[in-house]
């Protein structure tokens, strides 16, 4: 028998020297201790730092064991050569070889050898052993140098051949030689560097198995480079043999080097050896994990390695996926259904359509006993059998054979009639029912590519799936197993899914009902889906599942929308009001849904043919989000094709605007605004529908006051609210405000909808809080509390408000009532209100907060009633839609314009103002606000500021609008148009305007504006008659002062103005000192006089005294002012 070098390193040597156990290594045969003699050695012959008595013992052991092996004289004469000179010898080979590379042929370590390096080292000592070896790796690691920097060369190998390493009789002692110097000169060799040049000689995987052996602790590190060195392409060859070496020596390593080799995505076929080596358990999932993992990197390597692989037909790899394709065809032949062949389905759904990997005749076979076995009814086989038919789908290889298409066939159609049984038994509620129903629709109306979307989906991963491969599949599932009939009326008899969120995965009833929606499928046959939409919408929970708001759009457009294919369509009935109300009933606005005080007229369109009874005791916010989607959306698509819907006789339901106040869209948007990763979905197209239907829900400072409100910052008061409290504290709100502080901030302090029921007592005080003697502080906390009832049920509460303060003949018409209607048709009811609201500022916010919320609303009806009475007729008064456009716009601006003019007018300052100090404080703050509510409708809408100054307002208030309003210089660009007016009072009103804003606003435009009234107020001196003349300089004289004070360079035009006004006033004077001359201008020449109250003067005289007042005041306050700024 042969003598076999170099035996492979045994585990059970290789742990127990890195455990360091004696017991175990006295134990093992000198065969098996040869490897690590080495190591041994030193540790019996160098002094130990551990001088315990263990120590002592455990070295007598290793020279106990050690004794017989005559192999240990030559290892202490290695230990016993002259190390220190042997290191300076090696330093300088090392440098010589960093400057000359592998050609230069001198050597300090070893000179003159004659008959070959092997015959020397036979012939030789130890010490030039030890040289003869040193000298040959670094030979060939300065060859292994140059050809890393010079890869472009054909050397077909980096290393030339070694006549010492080729030798098998030598390797041990040279292996035992490289282990010595190893460990006694550290500083010089590297163990990965010398592992490096080991890989290419002869048996190198078994000599770097020894070293690495006699050097336990430096085995992780060596695997590491192993690992890491290796080329992107290279596959497996002598490093993974290698890696495979060590780790049959040191099991428990193989697991982090198949980690480190997947992470740099190096050496697949060693992680495919590894695995089916050393880690059969996880072989399926490993391998999975592989292709299907979260990294696109780690994917798309392997999966290219499997595909080459598989192309070549030879190699390492090639050589690895067959091994590990034969240990997966058997367990593919003894697997049965559950987890474990729901993994292994997978991994050969990815082995298909991920690496390309074409079946064998035996693996397609044992696939489709696989995927056409009859689970048991529970989770696993639910899932089981959903990847087994979205296998068949994937994977049409599996049904090339006639036999095998019958099978899979007969299988599908088992599932049908067993669905039902399995959904009832496993608990689980995305059953393969829902997915087989949802592939049959995708098959009638043609969508291939949606029938592949939904198999990734399920398989959880991208596989080609081929429509020409869906030819017979479909055929069968269309014709066979599933028609369109069966498919609609199957589906409307699917129980909704239950608490249905968007954390169910699979596919469920509602994924099948959306796509027979959206293909008209129920409306072809007739099929009512009312009743099964609005179960589903009661059953939803958060998070919202992302399927339902493309559902209630599909269903909605099912009602409204025409299919063009055909004139007698079905269409599904909506969801009555009744219903809508049942949901919202039962939750904490129940109390605004009271059935007995609601009376409703219920239309033909109103019920679906049969009664829904659902127990509904505590709605979800998602399905009250979902009721208020479908209203809004139902509304816009009725409005945007009313015009169709009449013209084609269709009776169509309508939700009532008394209706549609009641609910609490806000508040319901605003908390799917807080929770916008459950309801995000529906956030955005809600919001969309808000803005567009419902303005006045839309306001941006309602918006930034819940945001305030959303923060619980206030203290906790602990005070029990109820109706009597609250009355109770506003009946002594003059007597004793601090008791009506003290619950205002208790209803602070609480959430809003907490003390929504507590809203009508409390608007019902409002005036109260308008007393003299009420704090200022009282009345902020009341608006306060008023801001956080809005956030609730804001429509409730403006007519709540509006009647509150409504003040009709002096507070005599008791009983007049104003609804939501009223203010629609006339938003100006908000302003007939108590006139102490314009001088309460806290108030007055609440009020303009109503006025606008309803300016907006009825813009809104106005824009609903054109769409809901489009335009059939051409005839009559109104001939085209432009001109009702064009009404309506009218409407709005006139009732806009009087709003702001009431609002102007309460800005004039009153005798009570003038008597009462506090009054004038008051009317200060008032100013401001009004002036901040019409900057924002001027910045909003700038034609209703040019309509407003159009029809003028006193020109006292001309100086708080200026000043308060910042957008008031848009006037500029109109002011032109205004001057050209024929109208006296309007000119007037322009050149007043302009002084005013030429003051504030003293700009290159403001000056040209101002020029320009200069110029007409010359040519109308010239042109008017001097009844009108004087009635119309008269009151400019003023604003003549301010445009020379904000323009001095208009001083020479305005004082030859003057001059020639003084001049014909003069000669007018002149004229008429004598009575005789009434019959002129009559009486309304002469005015009384300032200084004798019996008597009268000219105008004329009065006028030139005026026009000297005014040049004197321009002289003071244009000509002489030293102020330049």
């Amino acid at each position: 028998m042969d003598y076999v070098f170099m035996k492979p390193v045994q585990p059970h040597v290789f742990k127990a020297l890195k455990d360091v156990d004696i017991e175990t290594l006295t134990r093992c045969s000198s065969d098996e201790i040869r490897p690590i003699i080495p190591c041994l050695v030193r540790m019996a012959l160098i002094a130990p730092l551990d001088i315990t008595g263990y120590c002592a013992e455990a070295k007598k052991d290793i020279l106990t064991l050690l004794s017989g092996i005559d192999l240990v004289n030559f290892i202490v004469s290695l230990l016993s050569i002259e190390f220190h000179a042997l290191e300076v010898d090696l330093k300088k080979e090392q440098q010589m070889r960093q400057k000359s590379g592998s050609q230069c042929t001198e050597s300090f370590l070893i000179q003159n050898v004659v008959n070959g390096i092997a015959n020397d080292f036979e012939q030789s000592d130890s010490a030039r052993r030890v040289r003869l070896v040193l000298s040959e790796l670094l030979q060939m690691q300065a060859q292994l140098t140059e050809y890393n920097q010079n890869k472009t060369t054909n050397a077909d190998s980096p290393v030339k051949p070694s006549e010492l390493f080729d030798n098998d009789v030598y390797l041990e002692e040279i292996t035992d030689v490289i282990c010595i110097t190893l460990a006694e000169l550290p500083n010089l060799l590297n163990i990965c560097d010398i592992v490096e040049v080991l890989l290419h000689v002869n048996k190198g995987p078994v000599i770097i198995s020894w070293v690495v052996a006699n050097m336990p602790d430096t085995l992780q590190e060596v695997a590491e480079s192993l690992v890491l060195n290796a080329e992107r392409s290279e596959e497996g060859g002598i490093r993974a043999k290698t890696l495979m070496t060590l780790c049959a020596a040191c099991p428990y390593i193989s697991a982090s080097v198949r980690a480190k080799a997947v992470s740099a995505s190096h050496l697949p076929s060693l992680v495919i050896n590894l695995t089916l080596t050393h880690h059969q358990d996880d072989l399926v999932f490993f391998i999975s994990s592989l292709l299907l993992g979260s990294d696109q990197g780690i994917r798309s390597w392997f999966a290219t390695f499997l595909r080459n692989s598989h192309k070549r037909g030879k190699g390492d790899g090639h050589a690895a996926l067959l091994k590990l394709r034969q240990e997966l065809l058997s367990r593919l032949k003894e697997s049965t259904a559950g987890v474990d062949a729901s993994a292994l389905l997978r991994l050969y759904c990815a082995f298909r359509g991920i690496a390309g990997i074409k079946f064998q005749d035996d693996e397609v076979s044992g696939l489709l006993r696989l995927v056409t076995q009859k689970p048991p009814p529970t989770p696993a086989g639910v899932r089981f059998v959903s990847l087994s038919l979205c296998m068949i789908l994937a994977c049409p290889s599996l049904m090339t054979a006639p036999d095998h298409e019958k099978k899979a066939i007969e299988w599908v159609q088992w599932l049908v009639k067993e669905e039902a049984y399995f959904e009832s038994n496993s608990g689980v509620t995305a059953s393969f029912g829902e997915m087989l129903l949802l592939i049959a629709i995708h098959f009638h109306s043609g969508q291939l590519a949606a029938v592949g979307e939904l198999v990734c989906a399920t398989l959880g991963m991208r596989v080609p799936v081929r429509p020409n491969g869906l030819a017979r599949i479909k055929q069968a599932f269309t014709q066979e197993i599933f028609t369109e009939q069966v498919v609609t009326a199957h589906a409307v008899k699917v129980p909704v899914t239950a608490n249905l969120n968007s954390n169910i995965n699979g596919y469920l009833p509602v994924h099948c009902i959306h796509q027979l929606l959206k293909s008209r499928a129920f409306s072809k046959h007739k099929v009512p889906i009312k009743n099964w939409i609005y179960r589903q919408i009661c059953s939803c929970i958060a998070p919202l599942h992302p399927v339902m708001p493309a559902l209630v759009e599909v269903y909605v457009n099912s009602i409204l929308v025409t299919n063009n294919k055909g004139t007698n369509e079905y269409f599904n009935q909506p969801i009555t009001e009744e219903e809508i109300r049942r949901v919202f009933r039962n939750s904490i606005f129940g109390v605004n849904f009271d059935s007995i005080n609601k009376h409703k007229e219920f239309t033909p369109m109103d019920v679906d043919g049969e009664s829904i009874e659902i127990n509904i005791e505590k709605p979800t916010l998602a399905s009250q989000l979902l009721l208020i989607y479908y209203l809004l959306l139902y509304e816009d698509v009725r409005l945007n094709n009313a015009a169709t819907l009449i013209a084609n006789g269709r009776k169509i339901k309508s939700y009532s605007t008394a209706f549609l106040s009641e609910l609490p869209i806000k508040y319901l948007l605003h908390q799917a605004q807080k929770d916008q990763m459950s309801y995000g979905g529906l956030f955005s197209p809600l919001l969309r529908l808000l803005a567009t239907h419902f303005p006045q829900l839309s306001l941006v400072d309602d918006w930034m006051d819940d945001q305030v409100f959303g923060d619980s910052c206030r203290q906790r008061v602990d005070i029990v609210l109820s109706d009597t409290s609250i009355d109770e504290a506003f009946q002594c709100i003059e007597e004793n405000p601090y008791r009506t502080g003290k619950v205002l901030k208790a209803m602070l302090s609480k959430n809003p909808t907490d003390i929504w029921p507590f809203a009508e007592m409390t608007v019902k005080y409002i005036r109260s809080v308008l007393g003299e003697q009420v704090p200022r502080h009282i009345q902020e906390l009341y608006r306060e509390v008023w801001l956080r009832l809005n956030t609730v049920l804001p429509r409730c509460l403006w007519i709540m408000t509006i009647n509150a303060l409504l003040d009709i003949n002096n507070g005599n018409a008791k009983n007049v009532t104003v609804t939501q209607e009223n203010v629609l048709v006339d938003p100006l009811q908000v302003l007939r209100c108590d006139v102490r609201v314009f001088r309460c500022g806290p108030i007055l916010k609440i009020v303009l907060r109503i006025l606008e919320a309803s300016l907006a609303a009825s813009r809104s009806q106005l824009s609903r009633h054109l769409l809901d009475k489009p335009l059939l007729e051409k005839s009559g008064q109104l001939t085209s839609d432009a001109e009702r456009e064009e009404l309506k716009n009218a409407l709005v601006a006139a009732q806009e314009s009087a709003a702001l003019q009431i609002l102007l007018e309460a800005c004039l300052e009153t005798e009570e103002d003038q008597s009462k100090p506090e009054l004038m404080w008051s009317l200060r703050e008032v100013r401001s606000i009004i002036c901040s509510f019409l900057h924002q409708i001027f910045i909003s809408e700038p034609a209703l500021a040019k309509l407003v100054h159009f029809q003028g307002y006193p020109r006292e208030l001309l100086s708080v609008t200026v000043q308060g309003i910042p957008s008031m210089h848009i006037c500029l660009d109109f002011i032109p148009e205004l001057l050209s007016q024929a109208s006296l009072e309007k000119q007037i009103f322009a050149v007043d305007l302009v002084s005013h804003l030429s003051i504030q606003y003293a700009l290159p435009k403001a000056m040209s504006i101002a020029r320009l009234c200069v110029n007409t107020l010359s040519t109308l001196l010239s042109v008017l008659p001097s009844d009108m003349r004087l009635e119309l300089f008269q009151p400019v004289l003023k604003s003549l002062v301010r445009i020379c004070t904000a323009f001095p360079s208009l001083l020479d035009d305005i004082t030859s103005l003057l001059l020639q006004l003084a001049r014909i006033c003069r000669s007018q004077a002149s004229l008429g000192h004598c009575w005789n001359d009434t019959p002129i201008l009559g009486e309304n020449a002469y005015v009384q006089s300032e200084i004798q109250s019996d008597t009268k003067v000219l105008v004329a005289e009065v006028l030139t005294r005026d026009i000297r007042e005014t040049m004197s005041e321009i002289i003071q306050k244009a000509l002489l002012n030293d102020k330049i700024y």
